[in-house]
């Protein structure tokens, strides 16, 4: 039986250097097709869910109403338009985003957007919300096979001004309400022109006005989430617990990525390059932010932690800050599938 450190191993020294030879962007759709042909063949999900998965009751975690199989989830980002649910199910996730989802689809910034600073297990992008639009994706929700937990990331096309941004965030929820878990407003992208102005306090408190109030006359009560940048002041965090407070939202997820560029030891032109910085660098600066907002919340209040996660440690460092799950993107590419089997297994070993 091949266990997930042999799994992460064959991935790093084997796959990942022939893959990191290819534009990511292209690397990432080939890896999605490829992925869903190996899957067409008979009991291929199946094996590999046996290889990946990690059942355990202790790994099992209770929020807003919702028992998650276990706390590692896939960020946004990478299923951004719920092609790969039945999928990415089997390597063992206990929760999926889709998104960012936009009403009308949008192409998003033009390539190449996507570039990897693997001196510092890094990407940044600037993909600007490319995506199918919000119709489309729940074509395919409907379709899907998957029992797995989904949470629905949403934002604003670009051309829609943000005086007007709630009319977008309400079209979203409104048309994807009866096919997801819960939802997650992203104000805090910085490859949209002026979204991050949103998280401003009354800019921001009235958005979360407005979607609470169109959750509230659902028959079926839907958690609502907040996705917010690593590169707030503490007095914007503050605001931002107070607004959370009042609306009485769900949860916050923490953080987005960073424009920050501070320590890389990549090249001064890719530093250069304009977009979101995740990985490894980001590590630090969220779980600081998720430490900070658990002491302003209060024990109960669900966060849900992300940002340079890439081992069980790191999993467990955001957890011990006061996450209650966690999210990756950036340790899945540089690590692989295995990865999300060694973060469990590491989180049921510091259990006991």
């Amino acid at each position: 039986m091949i266990f997930a450190p042999e799994l992460v191993a064959v991935y790093k020294l084997l796959i990942k250097p022939f893959l990191f030879l290819f534009d990511p962007e292209r690397v990432h759709y080939f890896a999605i097709s490829f992925l869903k042909s190996i899957f067409s063949f008979p009991g291929i999900k199946n094996l590999t869910s046996r290889f990946f998965q990690v059942h355990a009751s202790k790994l099992e975690r209770t929020l807003f109403g919702i028992t998650f199989p276990n706390p590692v989830g896939l960020a946004a980002g990478f299923d951004k338009d719920a092609k790969m649910l039945d999928t990415l199910d089997a390597f063992g996730f206990g929760f999926i985003e889709i998104g960012t989802i936009t009403p009308k689809p949008q192409k998003g910034n033009p390539k190449p957007r996507l570039f990897r600073l693997p001196q510092d297990n890094a990407l940044i992008n600037r993909m600007g919300f490319n995506n199918g639009g919000v119709a489309e994706t729940v074509k395919r929700l409907k379709k899907r096979k998957s029992k797995i937990i989904v949470g629905g990331n949403i934002g604003k096309n670009k051309s829609t001004p943000n005086d007007v941004a709630y009319r977008d965030y309400e079209y979203c929820l409104e048309t994807m309400y009866d096919f997801v878990d819960y939802f997650v407003v992203n104000i805090s992208s910085p490859n949209t022109p002026n979204l991050r102005e949103l998280q401003e306090k009354e800019p921001l408190k009235e958005l979360l006005t407005k979607l609470m109030n169109l959750i509230g006359t659902k028959k079926e009560k839907k958690p609502l989430l907040l996705k917010i940048a690593p590169d707030l002041s503490m007095n914007q965090v503050d605001d931002i617990a107070d607004i959370v407070k009042q609306c009485k939202l769900d949860g916050i997820i923490a953080s987005n990525t960073t424009i920050s560029r501070e320590n890389l030891q990549s090249s001064e032109r890719m530093k250069e390059e304009q977009g979101g910085l995740s990985g490894k660098p980001v590590a630090s600066p969220s779980t600081i932010l998720i430490q900070y907002l658990r002491q302003h919340l209060g024990p109960d209040f669900p966060i849900i932690g992300v940002g340079g996660i890439f081992t069980a440690q790191d999993a467990l460092d955001k957890l011990n800050a006061g996450a209650d799950l966690v999210q990756v993107y950036t340790g899945f590419i540089y690590e692989g599938p295995g990865m999300i089997k060694k973060i469990n297994k590491g989180i049921l070993e510091q259990m006991h």
